[in-house]
C-alpha cells in the first residue's frame, strides 16, 4: 500500500506523438508486480486533443473539469463535461480533447495487457477536429457544485 501526495506526484507534458496541442499528464498509478490498472489525471488546454487510439482492455474517463469531446471512429463526435464518466470499450478506436473555448481534465483509467495501455494511430487533423466541433450540439458547460 501507498499514499502519494500531491507534492509527490510530477506533471508532465504530453508526447506530441500522440497529442496536438498542450496537454499535461499526472500519472497516478502505474501499473507494477500483479496489477494491471494504470491511471492518470489529463488536462486538455482548448484545441487540444489526443491522436486517434484505442485501449486493448478499454478505458474509463471520468471528466473532473471542463467540457470536451469524445468520438468513436465512424461516428459523431459528443460533448462531455464536468461529472460524466465515459466507458470505452477494447479495442475501439477513438480520440478525446478539449472543445475550442474550454479546457478538460479527466481521470483516464485503463488496464495494461502484455505492458502496453494503448495502441497509437493517426493524429486527428484540423479539419477533422473543426468537423467534429460542427457535429455537436453546444451545450452550457456545467457549474460547479
Amino acid at each position: 500500500m501507498f499514499v502519494k501526495r500531491p507534492t509527490s506526484r510530477s506533471v508532465v507534458r504530453g508526447d506530441y506523438k500522440f497529442f496536438t496541442g498542450n496537454v499535461w499528464i499526472e500519472q497516478l498509478v502505474w501499473a507494477e508486480g500483479k496489477s494491471h490498472i494504470t491511471a492518470a489525471i489529463v488536462t486538455f488546454e482548448p484545441r487540444s486533443r489526443t491522436a486517434w487510439h484505442a485501449h486493448p482492455l478499454g478505458q474509463l474517463l471520468i471528466v473532473v473539469a471542463g467540457c470536451g469531446l469524445v468520438q468513436k471512429w465512424g461516428e459523431d463526435a459528443e460533448i462531455i463535461q464536468t461529472g460524466d464518466i465515459v466507458w470505452i470499450p477494447p479495442d475501439t478506436k477513438h480520440w478525446h480533447g478539449a472543445t475550442d473555448t474550454n479546457i478538460l481534465s479527466h481521470i483516464a483509467i485503463q488496464e495494461a495487457s502484455d505492458g502496453r495501455t494503448a495502441d497509437w494511430m493517426e493524429h486527428i487533423s484540423d479539419e477533422q477536429y473543426e468537423s467534429a466541433l460542427k457535429s455537436i450540439t453546444r451545450v452550457k458547460p456545467k457549474a460547479h457544485q
